[in-house]
């Protein structure tokens, strides 16, 4: 067992587990299939899978008491130290499965929070997962057993460190109070950052869509192809590579500028205290004035995937933004056909060999950029500070120096247009 510098548990490099769940009328095939990627992606080698058909789970042991006497049975036989479990579990069936079986067990929540803790960067987003993990815990505390007692590395464990396991309900309350004061400063910043960036009349454009879908590679691209590939982020091919957004500023060969911001995937059963505690980060999706949607156009699947994105967006308030819908890894696809039937509008796209991202580049500055107005100004030759600002800023078509000042002719937001309304000349069409 290890901790780094925020005393948080470091998982054991090698962990085998077992997942568990329920066969029921939901698409268990590919819940199982995405549980087991979330298991890899904690550094768990899967050493089997155990499901239970019934219609709901057991209240007491989730699966039933004859299925747990076959689950041990085959914890036994495998060497397994770490059971799974698809869905989230109460703190007494936690309990009971654990004191039958002897080994660690955690559910599809603790583990999507492990991974979030594993690799959360910034202050806030770390403070934002371990308020997760509290929430989580706190009405668990009588169930986690020997979850709590010890000091265990692995899956699960990641987290606050050994506050979590020493103290009682009102210390870990004392935490989350804590916490959310920290977070609310960090929001108040954010705030200030948000009225500062609407004042500037930059739109915002968020990447939203299921993990693991590229949206890191679409942003890594965008940032070359306008000369910014000093900024590039982290890309990996796995799930939640990108937890902390990233924000860059994008500026076009015609001056416009925008920013552009890369969020954390969705996925499946996403947990709600991990939304609720990200809502604050996850805000400026709602804020954003264009979403574009990343698809893995390559996985058979994707339908299901723009659900649950949709899903996600709808409870964050931004399910009716104004979208452009992109599948994306082309090059992984054989034939186009597989790409259909696709969104009315959408366009697929390769992040990687750059296939049509010139494309959805046109498309983002012609869904954010559609009320730019064409005017012709008349500026002082005493205010070169409104000439400079419109030729970093704006995309000029003509500049001319006449003998009562310099005459630009550009395109400008309504917002810019109300700032500089006693420069335009309305006799003169630009």
């Amino acid at each position: 067992m290890r901790f780094n510098d925020d005393n948080v548990v470091i998982a054991d490099a090698f962990c085998r587990a077992i997942l568990v769940g329920i066969e029921d009328a939901r698409d268990t095939a590919r819940s199982m299939d995405e549980l087991a990627a979330l298991a890899e992606a904690a550094g768990a080698e899967v050493a089997g899978v155990l499901l239970q058909a019934r219609e709901r789970p057991d209240r007491g042991t989730y699966i039933g008491r004859g299925k747990l006497e076959e689950l041990a049975a085959f914890c036994a036989s495998a060497e397994v130290d770490t059971v799974i479990c698809n869905d989230e579990l109460s703190g007494i069936q936690l309990r009971n499965i654990e004191d039958k079986l002897g080994l660690r067990v955690i559910d599809r929540t603790i583990l999507i929070l492990d991974i979030f803790a594993a690799r959360a960067g910034s202050k806030e987003g770390k403070l934002q997962v371990e308020l997760a993990q509290l929430r989580y815990r706190l009405p668990r505390l009588s169930g986690f057993g020997k979850a709590l007692s010890s000091l265990g590395g692995g899956i699960g464990t990641r987290g606050p460190g050994e506050k979590k396991l020493e103290t009682d309900r009102r210390h870990i309350q004392s935490r989350m109070d804590e916490i959310r004061r920290e977070l609310k400063e960090a929001a108040s910043h954010r705030a200030v950052q948000r009225a500062r960036r609407k004042k500037s009349g930059l739109p915002l454009v968020a990447l939203v869509g299921y993990t693991n879908a590229g949206k890191s590679a679409v942003m890594n691209h965008i940032l070359r192809a306008t000369e910014n590939g000093d900024k590039t982020v982290p890309e990996k091919d796995m799930l939640f590579a990108t937890l902390d957004p990233y924000r860059r500023r994008i500026r076009l060969r015609n001056n416009k500028e925008f920013i552009l911001i890369d969020t954390v995937g969705f996925v499946s059963k996403l947990p709600h205290s991990l939304v609720k505690a990200f809502r604050s980060t996850l805000e400026e999706v709602a804020d954003a004035d264009l979403l574009v949607h990343i698809v893995d156009g390559a996985r058979a699947d994707c339908d299901f995937h723009i659900k649950v994105v949709s899903e996600v967006l709808a409870e964050l308030g931004a399910s009716g933004k104004d979208m452009i819908t992109v599948y994306n890894k082309s090059d992984l696809i054989c034939a186009p056909a597989q790409l259909f039937p696709i969104s009315p509008g959408a366009l697929a796209v390769s992040a990687v060999r750059g296939d049509n991202m010139d494309r959805l580049l046109a498309d983002i500055e012609s869904a954010i950029f559609w009320d730019l107005r064409p005017v012709r100004l008349l500026i002082p030759y005493d205010r070169g500070d409104l000439v400079s600002y419109l030729s970093e800023k704006t995309p000029v078509s003509a500049r001319a120096y006449t003998e009562d000042g310099t005459r630009v002719d550009t395109k400008l937001r309504e917002a810019d247009c109300r700032r500089l309304d006693r420069y335009i000349v309305r006799d003169e069409a630009p």
